[in-house]
């Protein structure tokens, strides 16, 4: 059994083929995924995808490249969704200094927010990182993240900046990049991840693994990220898929 933390199955690269992507990993032992809704077009495309099947889950958020977008009404539609019972986490939520869509005081601002609510509702919180590693870990720390936790998605930085979420209780999530042969420093920090705190995800159709980099990316290759994972670690593929699967489902509070 393998379980994906983070896909986006309702983007429009599966439109053509959703349900044969779905069916597909599932077959191959995806047999749970977290598809990530994070504005006002993608949400409601998630609850459909929850809702239809039995394996998937939803978690709702406002991307911080779109947190110009977000209003007060916003909020309050997030906390209702909270309410269905597939919604395991809010996000993907967080900063990102890469793109210029937000100004950073906005998304700064959004990101608190949403923390606040996930604290409300006892949730956990799935991070969006990129190029702001400073400011998330402080932002985190500020707004007591801990209490709730939750996923550092598709981590990319150091071991110094992972001991500092891991010291908040957050699990640390990794995709396709570990298979690259020039990603080494997301590699060397997997391997000092605590067993109980690693977690495996796509973010289909993005970050596609080896051997596929360039193409579009799907839940079914997660199996291998899991198998780059097991090698890094020096542990059976199955110890691997079983040891990630509980603590997702740990993470989710998944029964």
């Amino acid at each position: 059994m393998l379980f994906d933390t983070h896909t986006h199955l309702d983007n429009e690269a599966f439109d053509a083929d959703r349900e044969e992507i779905i069916a597909r990993a599932y077959e191959q032992g995806v047999t749970r995924m977290v598809n990530v809704g994070f504005n006002r077009e993608t949400i409601p495309t998630t609850m459909a995808l929850a809702e239809k099947y039995d394996f998937i889950y939803a978690a709702v958020g406002w991307h911080p490249t779109d947190a110009v977008t977000m209003k007060p009404e916003d909020m309050q539609w997030l906390g209702d969704l909270t309410q269905h019972e597939k919604v395991v986490a809010i996000g993907e939520i967080g900063l990102d200094y890469h793109w210029d869509t937000s100004p950073k005081d906005v998304q700064q601002r959004v990101f608190r927010e949403q923390i606040g609510l996930a604290r409300e509702l006892k949730l956990p919180i799935i991070i969006h990182n990129r190029e702001a590693h400073e400011d998330v870990v402080r932002i985190l720390r500020e707004e007591k993240a801990g209490e709730v936790g939750g996923i550092m998605h598709s981590f990319s930085g150091s071991w110094e900046t992972a001991k500092m979420c891991l010291d908040m209780g957050f699990y640390i999530s990794f995709g396709g990049p570990i298979t690259f042969k020039n990603a080494k420093q997301p590699k060397e920090v997997l391997v000092r991840i605590p067993n109980d705190r690693l977690l495996v995800e796509t973010d289909s159709p993005y970050l596609t693994p080896h051997p596929f980099r360039g193409k579009r990316n799907e839940s079914s290759y997660v199996r291998l990220v899991a198998e780059a994972a097991a090698e890094l670690k020096g542990m059976e593929f199955e110890e691997i898929c079983r040891m990630t699967t509980e603590n997702a489902l740990t993470c989710f509070d998944i029964r």
